[in-house]
This record gives structure tokens, sequence and C-alpha cells, in this order.
């Protein structure tokens, strides 16, 4: 586990946050989420440049603990991180939606800094995290592409499934509308330069 340099830690203006980034939801379908092929390729392209940048946004790793018998159960396979955090990255363990909830990271992100919130489930923990960042202060990015979620079997009004994508675009229109700055993978070069 990284040793975390807290007042480091609260003083960066820059944060990219990997919200429940683990080899189970993201290992290949049916138990990993529909679009975890170009999810893994887009989140290790968004690390891959934040940790190649002039001046390295804080990246912190937040990992899921789900129950007994899920998928990220803890110290099972799919609980594993999918990227293997440098030294200086912090692993925060959470077991609520809202990865703010009974853990540390109030204390490592300023509420004035800026977040990019990469990750998944884009209606749980997406959703909870950039709407609690939000509640915060810091301004919040998200990039389509880099979050996702699985189909939702519908119990009301006959039924049905409604797809991942569909989920994931909604999500987006919603926390675009509550305040979230939209980006596209086209647009990454961009994100951690100094603007």
């Amino acid at each position: 586990m990284p040793t975390i340099d807290h007042a480091l830690a609260a003083s960066t203006r820059r944060v990219l946050l990997l919200l429940d980034v683990q080899a189970g939801v993201l290992s290949d379908p049916p138990r990993g989420v529909p679009s975890s092929g170009t999810l893994r390729g887009n989140i290790a392209l968004i690390l891959t440049t934040a940790r190649a940048a002039q001046h390295p946004p804080l990246i912190v790793h937040v990992r899921n603990t789900g129950d007994f018998g899920e998928l990220d159960e803890p110290h099972t396979p799919g609980w594993q991180l999918a990227h293997v955090p440098w030294p200086h990255e912090p692993v925060i363990d959470k077991r609520k939606n809202n990865a703010f909830t009974g853990t540390k990271l109030g204390e490592l992100i300023a509420p004035d800094a800026e977040v990019v919130i990469v990750g998944l489930q884009s209606d749980f923990s997406v959703r909870a995290t950039c709407s609690a960042a939000l509640g915060r202060g810091n301004e919040v990015l998200m990039i389509r592409g880099a979050h996702g979620t699985y189909d939702r079997l519908e119990v009301l009004y006959g039924g049905g499934v409604t797809s991942a994508a569909r989920i994931e675009a909604e999500i987006e229109g919603e926390l675009e509308e509550a305040g979230v700055n939209l980006l596209d993978m086209k647009d990454l070069d961009a994100i951690f330069d100094d603007r």
C-alpha cells in the first residue's frame, strides 16, 4: 500500500480518480460490463497520459469492496485493481457508491481541485461520486468512453432490458446538466496539460 502524503495530496489542484477500475467488472462479458474491451483500452490510455504529463495529477485508485460471493469480494481475482498503482498513488477501499463516504478521499482531494473521474459503474459509483464532488465544490470532468455499466433488467412497466450504452448516455446527460464537464477521448491530450 502506498504511503500517502496528505498535505501534498490536499494541495494538488488536479486529480485523476480511477473509480472501481477492477479486474472483475473489466473482464470480458458476461462477467464484465458490455463495453469492457473499450474501457480497458481507454482507461489505460488515460492513466498513461496522466502519468506522463509534465505536471502529473494526483492519481487515486478507488477499489470497491463487495460482499461475500460478489464479483468484487475482497482478496478475490475480481477485486484486484486492473492497473498496478505506482508507489505514490493512493489506494482507497470503499463500501458505498459515493467514494467520499466512509473513506479518507475527502482528505486527499482539495475542495477546489479539478477531478477527472473514470471507471465503473456509471449509474452507481460514477454518478454518486461525481455528484458528491460537485457538492464539495470540485470542478468535475468525465470522459465519454471511459465509464461503463451493465445492461439493466427492467421489472416495471412491461419489463425488458435497458442497454448499458443507453444508461451510460443517460448518466452523461444527467451529470452534464448538474455541472460535470463532459469530454471525449480526442480531448485527452489537453486534459492533463497546463491550461
